[in-house]
């Protein structure tokens, strides 16, 4: 398993394709949903400048023993065992799985830094004026030909699901899935078995897709779309000849107003949180690991370690990442994988 950031949102040498989200700083994405976002959906999450502000205060109320007892070790031990004896337990009623282009590296999708068969690697054919143009909504609309002959590449066609997919499908037929929070565009969740209602996809689908032309906005499903890619052709709009661009987030774009109106309450309640394939650079998707209560414990299962806490943050006291090697580290344990048969 490679350490990614979403297929589609690329990663480092070994890290996956699934999502097309390049794992280089993006332009500043809006913390809040964009207009015309559901307002039921957001009365159900809290705003974005609520949800960070409690954030931000029980990090200083944590960092100044301020309120609270110290954060209770629900493990019995640092690793993959006490994991899964928690797992077992009565205690571990809620998952959350936040996953990235590693798990999807195995099912034959590409990923994007290897340094001869990534996609990064082989985009001069493109004629690019630099490489993240191909994931640019304003390139995108002035030359979309470049973005749907690498499309070819990342639909799955007859790919299938990872072990890792089908993990989180038997963690929902355990009944203890709650969310699976996803960088990928792949859709291999929904191949998995996972219905959109257990699915976050933070950088959006190929599962449909819309007209550009604000005045048409026609959808289309992820069948026509394929017809049409796997036609080599741009796929235009049947009523209006207009480009349609599948629901995959762009750099310039905003974030599913999805995205923001559940993350508040799920990871308030969520009992364990599994981080698998995902180098966690890409905000604000990376910050959602410090948005679990202090007392629960998150598995990391990565290639290499990943989302260690910024060092200035650690030296103010706010432990708001991963944290590993520290004598104070409770409650995380990491497993190591070299492909999609090894782990610990």
């Amino acid at each position: 398993m490679s350490g990614a950031d979403g297929n589609g949102g690329g990663g480092g040498g070994a890290e996956a394709g699934g999502s097309l989200r390049p794992s280089v700083t993006p332009r500043p994405i809006p913390a809040a949903p964009p207009s015309g976002a559901d307002p039921d959906a957001e009365a159900e999450g809290g705003s974005t400048e609520d949800s960070d502000m409690e954030l931000l205060r029980n990090l200083l109320a944590r960092t100044l023993g301020l309120g609270s007892e110290p954060p209770e070790r629900v493990l019995d031990e640092l690793s993959l065992t006490g994991i899964a004896r928690f797992m077992q337990s009565e205690r571990c009623r809620r998952v959350v799985c936040m996953v990235g282009a590693g798990i999807s590296t195995a099912a034959g999708i590409p990923d994007f830094r290897s340094p001869e068969t990534g996609l990064y690697a082989n985009l001069g054919r493109y004629d690019l004026p630099y490489p993240e143009a191909i994931f640019d909504i304003s390139y995108f609309k002035q030359h979309p030909e470049p973005f749907f002959a690498l499309a070819k590449e990342l639909l799955p066609g007859q790919l299938k699901p990872t072990v890792c997919h089908y993990f989180m499908r038997l963690l929902k037929e355990k009944g203890l899935l709650l969310r699976c929070y996803t960088q990928n565009i792949d859709t291999l969740e929904r191949v998995a078995g996972l219905q959109p209602e257990e699915l976050v996809e933070a950088h959006g689908t190929f599962q449909t897709a819309h007209c550009l032309r604000s005045s048409c906005r026609h959808q289309y499903d992820l069948s026509w779309v394929k017809e049409k890619i796997f036609s080599s052709l741009v796929p235009k709009c049947d009523k209006c000849q207009s480009v349609v661009k599948p629901d995959i987030v762009f750099f310039g774009e905003n974030l599913p107003s999805r995205f923001f109106s559940l993350l508040q309450s799920d990871f308030q309640k969520v009992d364990l949180l599994i981080i698998m394939g995902t180098s966690l650079q890409v905000q604000p998707f990376a910050s959602l690991v410090s948005r679990v209560p202090a007392s629960t414990p998150r598995l990391l299962i990565n290639k290499e370690k990943t989302g260690q806490s910024d060092a200035f943050m650690s030296l103010m006291g706010f432990g708001c990442g991963m944290d590993f090697d520290s004598d104070k580290a409770y409650r995380q344990g990491l497993g190591v994988w070299g492909g999609l048969g090894g782990g610990h």
